[in-house]
């Protein structure tokens, strides 16, 4: 039984999962009890797995032959904004991935840039909060070898991750799909920024052009379309502050499993 499983039944409980939260991408949390309960819940979950499982574990890793027969697209399938949809008639030609922020050397790469840059290529199991779970094969750049190429600015914390996907626009305004991750979990070997799934090109239901996998967490992490990677010491006047589009909205911002 993982660390997770174990935290989320000790300590939310048959009333916090009454509440539906955990249980789909549409359900809102209203209760501050449920919200102070899950703050709670992902303190001890990080704590635990970095004290227990640390020096950079990875998580289990398959084999070809188990590989999903499908893998069900989580969240958004295809962005609706006219600036995505420019890219994708170019077959995205045109993109350019920005890594800005906290970093000594701003960057602007392509799809061919990051092709050219040393490659990971993994099997893993996507683990959806909806309950949901598939094995995919990814092929991507190692987020650490773009964070090296950047150069980090002292102090920065977080990589935060802005999207093409226009998801909460059509919930709130709120602005485009974003996430977050710390530089733990940036480094970790099995972190990387995806370009092809299962040996082909990614779909625009997986994330087209790119997209991140973070792979010792809940699949709402794994943010698609990403545009662009802003390096930060805190995520304080980022839309709710909390890291994250649903995080934003009661979920954890730090999803382990």
């Amino acid at each position: 039984m993982s660390i997770d499983l174990t935290r989320r039944r000790f300590l939310i409980g048959s009333s916090v999962a009454a509440t539906g939260l955990l249980t789909g991408c549409d359900a809102l949390v209203q209760s501050t009890t449920v919200n102070d309960i899950l703050q709670r819940a992902e303190s001890l979950t990080m704590g635990a797995q970095r004290l227990l499982m640390g020096h950079q574990p990875l998580a289990r890793e398959f084999s070809e032959a188990d590989l999903s027969p499908v893998f069900k697209p989580n969240g958004t399938s295809e962005p609706g904004s006219e600036e995505y949809a420019q890219l994708r008639e170019t077959n995205f030609a045109d993109w350019k991935l920005v890594v800005n922020g906290m970093v000594q050397r701003p960057l602007e790469l392509s799809l061919a840039d990051l092709k050219a840059m040393p490659s990971r290529t993994q099997i893993t199991r996507h683990d959806c909060v909806e309950g949901w779970s598939a094995i995919g094969k990814w092929t991507g750049v190692p987020l650490g070898l773009i964070l090296e190429k950047a150069g980090l600015a002292p102090g920065a914390r977080y990589a935060v991750f802005y999207c093409a996907d226009e998801l909460e626009q059509t919930l709130d305004g709120s602005g485009k799909y974003y996430e977050s991750i710390d530089l733990v979990d940036a480094w970790h070997p099995q972190t990387i920024l995806a370009y092809a799934m299962n040996g082909k090109e990614l779909e625009v239901a997986h994330g087209a052009p790119l997209r991140l996998r973070v792979e010792r967490q809940l699949g709402y992490k794994h943010a698609k379309y990403v545009m662009r990677i802003e390096l930060t010491d805190s995520f304080r006047g980022i839309w709710g502050g909390k890291g994250g589009f649903w995080e934003d909205r009661g979920y954890e911002w730090y999803a382990g499993i």
